[in-house]
């Protein structure tokens, strides 16, 4: 299965959950914005969504700093 991956073709072994995903990367899930295929996915909803092929992903990481 592929997606777009922040602009990057990204070949996924298995169908993951946007959780799934985001794990996989290392990334806090408190911590990130994720844009599906032009919409927004509420952190309540990432342990719900299967990514499908095809999907366009954005992920925006939040970094502190002062």
């Amino acid at each position: 299965m592929r997606i777009t991956l922040n602009g990057e073709t990204t070949e996924l072994k298995t169908a993951l959950t946007v959780e799934q995903l985001l794990a996989e990367h290392d990334l806090a899930t408190n911590k990130v914005a994720v844009e599906r295929n032009l919409e927004i996915v509420h952190a309540i909803d990432f342990g719900n969504i299967v990514l499908e092929d095809g999907d366009n992903i954005e992920i925006v990481h939040f970094i502190g700093g002062g």
